[in-house]
């Protein structure tokens, strides 16, 4: 029987949990450090006392960058199967989390099921499920109606929740005097907003807050605070209402870290490479060091079908500037709901974005594989190579369809590669192209 309701309350009370010690072990650190920085809120390591087959993760200060995938079923696209190979699909590339971003009917039987099954941190957004589970239209929602939801996530045993309580009358203020060309961008924001505007009422999350703490604390839920009027174009990037919603961020943080629950804040969204930095180094002075979540930043807007790409650039430089948890981004982002070769795409992209990252910030033993590769590519060893690499069944695809004359080369430069020739000569034998007849 444990004697703490949560990580946090854990780590204030000197208690190190069975997820510290795994979180450790993971990451070359010890339990103690971990235990210090859940005390402070540095680190968080979502986990619900309710799922049950969870291998916890921690993010934050001085660990690993970790990649969430995003799935879910919607109105457009219901196949349960399909999600749940995605499902697997995430977990075998090694996502530390997933979302469950459904947002059409009875979404619990889905969601059930993936917290059974994965090891992997399971994440929800109550807001998108809100019309759904409740049967009503926005209109007809009360606020005390929005909590009923997030009471029946955490009951199912979500690790963590995107919960938008930043925009409140004071940000929504700061949003419409400054416009914006895309305005919100947020699916769970923008209804809010709309809830809001619709009743002349205060955010329910925000009016409400200590009620979800209580909710998040009975289950060990971590809130990952939402950042509903995140820019959705470079243009409007580091704007007043970002940062004006970023600074109410800051006080619910410290808010939930009064009552014990574990804190995740949100971030852009859209932004142009030269402001992402200092957007970083922002975000963890206003919420006090808490871990920061962010999507991509995608740093161009003009690459539909090759978001990944454009999220990964701004992941990189966000994760290596301070940003601890990377939300994937696939081909299919702006288009359509992805589909499995999309998700595969996203999930490796970003893989690439944090593992970079870690390098850049000397994360310990993050370069390891990396000199790995180096060995191999010098002994010209393809099966380690392949062995080694992020996706071992693309590398091997691409060097077997253009096979080479030689198995010690590849079809690229032949016998004219760089590394043989200078093996050979090290070797204190010849180089040699052409033999005599």
């Amino acid at each position: 029987m444990r004697n703490y309701k949560t990580q946090m309350e854990a780590a204030k009370k000197g208690i190190i949990t069975p997820e510290m010690e795994l979180v450790a072990k993971k990451e070359f650190s010890s339990a103690e450090t971990i235990r210090q920085n859940v005390a402070e809120g540095t680190v968080a390591i979502p986990a619900n006392i309710h799922h049950t087959s969870l291998s916890a993760e921690g993010i934050g200060k001085g660990l690993r960058t970790k990649i969430n995938v995003n799935l879910g079923i919607s109105g457009d696209c219901k196949n349960y199967d399909v999600e749940m190979q995605k499902v697997d699909m995430a977990l075998k590339f090694g996502a530390e989390a997933i979302m469950d971003l459904s947002n059409y009917g009875k979404t619990n039987t889905f969601r059930r099921e993936l917290i059974k099954k994965s090891p992997a941190m399971i994440g929800t957004v109550p807001m998108y499920d809100a019309i759904g589970y409740l049967e009503k239209d926005l209109l007809e929602i009360s606020a005390k109606d929005f909590l009923r939801v997030v009471q029946a996530h955490a009951e199912e045993g979500v690790d963590f929740m995107t919960i938008h309580a930043g925009i409140n009358r004071r940000a929504v203020e700061a949003f419409m005097r400054d416009k914006r060309k895309m305005n919100i961008v947020s699916r769970g924001g923008s209804l809010l907003f709309a809830w809001m505007m619709m009743t002349g009422n205060e955010n329910p999350f925000y009016e409400y807050y200590d009620e979800v703490l209580d909710i998040l604390n009975e289950y060990d839920v971590t809130i990952s605070l939402g950042d509903a009027l995140r820019p959705g174009c470079i243009d409007d990037s580091s704007d007043a209402g970002q940062i004006s919603e970023l600074i109410e961020l800051g006080a619910l943080t410290e808010r939930a870290w009064e009552r014990n629950v574990q804190v995740l804040v949100e971030g852009p969204g859209h932004m142009a490479m030269n402001e992402i930095e200092a957007n970083m180094k922002l975000q963890k002075r206003i919420c006090h060091g808490a871990p920061f979540y962010v999507l991509g930043p995608l740093v161009t807007d003009i690459a539909p079908g090759y978001d990944h790409i454009t999220s990964a650039i701004g992941g990189a430089i966000a994760a290596a500037s301070g940003a601890d948890f990377l939300c994937y981004v696939t081909p299919a982002e702006h288009l359509r709901l992805p589909d499995l070769s999309d998700v595969k795409e996203g999930i490796i992209a970003s893989r690439i974005a944090a593992h970079a990252a870690d390098i850049a910030k000397g994360v310990p033993h993050a370069r390891e594989r990396d000199d790995q590769m180096a060995e191999a590519r010098h002994k010209l060893d393809w099966e380690e190579m392949f062995k080694i690499a992020l996706d071992p069944e693309k590398a091997r695809a691409y060097f077997e369809s253009t096979p080479p004359s030689e198995r010690h080369s590849c079809s690229m430069c032949g016998k004219m590669c760089a590394v043989r020739t200078t093996n050979l000569i090290l070797e204190g034998k010849k180089v040699e192209f052409c033999s005599e007849k």
